[in-house]
Order: C-alpha cells, then sequence, then structure tokens
C-alpha cells in the first residue's frame, strides 16, 4: 500500500465542533440541471427529473449537512450552466431531513421512491448512509452518497456512489505520519459509534498491515467528561494517535488532551474539520498535524474550485469542509441524466462508472469496479488561534497516491 504525503491526520469530519441548526423537515423544489443536448440514451421528451436531497438540516450534523446542501445547489447550477435542465429534462430537487436518524431517512427515502423518484442523494451521516444504500439496491435507484466516510459504501452495491472522500483515503495519508509503521503503536481515540468504528476498522487494515500495533480508546457519543479517555490513551504511550472526532464535544476533547500532556507526549494526527472548528483548539491546534479532504482555496484556485466558491457565496451561504461533497454530487447527477438516461437507472450507472471529471479538488475519477471516488487528498497546519486560525495548504496528495484497494461491487 502505498501512502505519501506530509502533515496528516485522521479524518477532516472528525473533529469538527458541530452547530445544531434549527428547522423543520424542508419540502421544496429548485430548479437546476445540465447544460448540453439530448445526447443521453433515455433523453428525449421533456420529462421531469425528480431528485430526493436527504441530509441532516438539523440534528448533530446540521452544519455539515448545510454546507453539503449549499454545495449541491451551487453544483447543479454550475453544471446546467444556470439553465436548470439536463439534456432538455428540468430537475426538480425535493430536501428532507434525517435529522441523522436512520429511520427517518429510510422513511423519507421510500416515500421519495414510492413517487416515482429514480434518484437520491446525501447523507451526511455513515449510519444513516448503509440504511440508504440497500433501499437504492431493493428499488433500483441511484443514489449518491454524501459526506458520509465509512469505507463499507464501497462497492456495497451497483447503485451507490459516493461524493466525498471514504475513510481509507484519510488514512493512507494520515499512515505518512509514522514514517515506517513496523514495531510502532497506533491507538485511534474515537466515539463508540458506526463513525468512529470504522475508522479504527481502517487503520487496522491500512497500519496495522504494514506492521504497526493498532488499539483503541472509544468513549460514549453521549460523554461530556473526556479526561479519563485523554489519560487512557497516555497511559498507553503510542507513537501516533489518530483522533476520529465528530460533534460539539471537540472543545472538550483537545482541552482534554492538552491538560493531559497528550499532545505532548507524541504525534496527534486528526482531520481538518470546517471553518467552526478552528477555534477550537486553542493554543493545542500548533501541537496538531491535520489532513484536510478539503478547505477552501486547498483546490488551488481551479476554475471549478472558483465555480463553487462563488455559487455558494452568492447564494448566502459560506464555503466550508463538505461543499464540495454536495457540489461533486450535483456534477454527477447531471453526467448520469444527460450522457445515461433522464428515467433508465442502469443507463445512469453506466454513465458514471469510469467518468473521470474536473471537481473542486482537482481531478477526481470514479473507479468503474467499486464506485470508489479517487481524488486528491492534502494535508494542512492549523496558523494562528481563535478568530484569527485558519489552515495553511503543506502538500498535495495525487489521487491514485490515497486510493483505496479495488473492492468489486456486491452487486
Amino acid at each position: 500500500m502505498r501512502r505519501r504525503a506530509v502533515a496528516t491526520v485522521h479524518r477532516r469530519t472528525l473533529t469538527a465542533t458541530v452547530l445544531g441548526a434549527a428547522g423543520l423537515l424542508l419540502v421544496g423544489c429548485t430548479a437546476a440541471g445540465q447544460a448540453g443536448g439530448d445526447s443521453g440514451s433515455g433523453s428525449g421528451g421533456d420529462e421531469t427529473v425528480k431528485v430526493g436531497l436527504v441530509y441532516s438540516r438539523t440534528g448533530l450534523l446540521a452544519a455539515y449537512g448545510k454546507q453539503y446542501r449549499d454545495g449541491f445547489m451551487a453544483g447543479l447550477d454550475h453544471a446546467t450552466k444556470g439553465t436548470g435542465k439536463v439534456g432538455g429534462h428540468r430537475i426538480e430537487v425535493t430536501e428532507q431531513d434525517d435529522a441523522g436518524d436512520p429511520g427517518k431517512a429510510v422513511s423519507a427515502a421510500k416515500n421519495l421512491i414510492g413517487k416515482g423518484y429514480k434518484v437520491l442523494a446525501g447523507t451526511t451521516d455513515s449510519g444513516v448512509a448503509l440504511q440508504m444504500a440497500p433501499l437504492a439496491a431493493q428499488n433500483k435507484v441511484l443514489y449518491v452518497n454524501g459526506p458520509a466516510a465509512t469505507d463499507a459504501m464501497t462497492g456495497v452495491n451497483s447503485y451507490t456512489f459516493r461524493s466525498g472522500r471514504q475513510s481509507y483515503q484519510d488514512i493512507l495519508t494520515a499512515g505518512t505520519m509514522l514514517g515506517d509503521p513496523a514495531g510502532k503503536k497506533v491507538t485511534v481515540l474515537a466515539q463508540d459509534s458506526t463513525f468512529g468504528q470504522a475508522n479504527v476498522a481502517a487503520v487496522k487494515a491500512v497500519l496495522g498491515a504494514e506492521g504497526a500495533t493498532v488499539d483503541s480508546v472509544l468513549a460514549p457519543p453521549s460523554a461530556t467528561d473526556l479526561t479519563p479517555f485523554a489519560r487512557q490513551v497516555k497511559a498507553g504511550a503510542p507513537d501516533l494517535v489518530f483522533v476520529a472526532w465528530a460533534g460539539a464535544t471537540a472543545p472538550a476533547l483537545w482541552t482534554a488532551l492538552d491538560q493531559q500532556g497528550v499532545l505532548s507526549a507524541g504525534k496527534v494526527v486528526t482531520g481538518l474539520a470546517g471553518t467552526a472548528s478552528y477555534p477550537v483548539f486553542g493554543a493545542a491546534g500548533a501541537k496538531v498535524s491535520f489532513l484536510a479532504h478539503y478547505f477552501p482555496g486547498a483546490g488551488g484556485g481551479n476554475p471549478v474550485e472558483k465555480a463553487m466558491l462563488a455559487g455558494v457565496e452568492k447564494e448566502g451561504g459560506t464555503p466550508d469542509l463538505f461543499s464540495t461533497d454536495g457540489f461533486t454530487a450535483a456534477q454527477m447527477i447531471v453526467r448520469a441524466v444527460e450522457e445515461g438516461s433522464a428515467t433508465d437507472t442502469a443507463a445512469m450507472v453506466k454513465a458514471l462508472e469510469g467518468w473521470s471529471f474536473d471537481g473542486v479538488k482537482g481531478r477526481q475519477q470514479i473507479r468503474a469496479e467499486d464506485h470508489a471516488l479517487v481524488q486528491p487528498m492534502f494535508t494542512a497546519r492549523l496558523k494562528g488561534t481563535g478568530a484569527a486560525a485558519e489552515p495553511e495548504l503543506v502538500s498535495t496528495e495525487p489521487g491514485d497516491a490515497v486510493a483505496p484497494p479495488a473492492k468489486p461491487s456486491a452487486g
């Protein structure tokens, strides 16, 4: 397994301060789509393409959900060149709030599918995504997953794609902080959740396979006193601490790690989350190495990144960590309809498999055999503290250097 990078960390969606956004279930239609003629094999006529956007408008991951949603709308506008149509077909987007609850997500998805929706997009939470994927396969609808990063989504079935990165890509980048992993000890500090457990499994699969001893310290997602877990990490004397954290307890976590001397005792790696999380680290930020899935400017100001930044800001949003996932999802859906079909899901799938395209982060490709999204990854450092804290790019890892191993689709 090949891993080349500079500063590293765990997963970018880990350590963010997630602000709970208020709001009830939203159902609305937004015109968008893709520019181009009637080149799709199923195009022709003027059928409306209905897209169900299922994401966390409320709940613990609401801040991430908003980033994804804003990026999605900007991506649809960009991909259609403002026409709101794909090969002559108008796209309507109906938004549904899953509140981070798999049951609500499945209920919303079933309702949309029952109304004839052939395309679903979202979600923010890995546990939700793992329930949505089999539903998509059972009903033969296209499902473009959002920020949910669990590796189990790759190759889960032929109808499911991802528009963001997966944990394996984070860890391939983060592992370079160890140098030669053989004989080294790695401790994964995470919440005892689908997301946390997926990261433990991924670290074991990647770094454990290269000779590192990997253990974990898992805290209940509801825990607010994190000092005992910081002490447990310190007592283990690891060579590298891989932090996978999401939610509003992030400030307490970093305070505990700093107070207990974990940040001074060895290398601590975590993901650079959204801009709201930067002040969370305080003085501890200078002692942490960061993996960055994305932050504004990480793409080097390429044309697609500029379009996303401008599109999100035009609608009053703020470009952030998962804006790129939403934008990419919109690009994929536009591609699926224009080059595939407005009604035939199999044709949509075929149009996406193997597709290479310019994205917010740079050149990206949907791997045909398992629908992994091969993409660049970034490493960064955090400069300044408090409101003045901001990320600085350290390196860009090419997509093929941090690509997960191929995992043929389960069907």
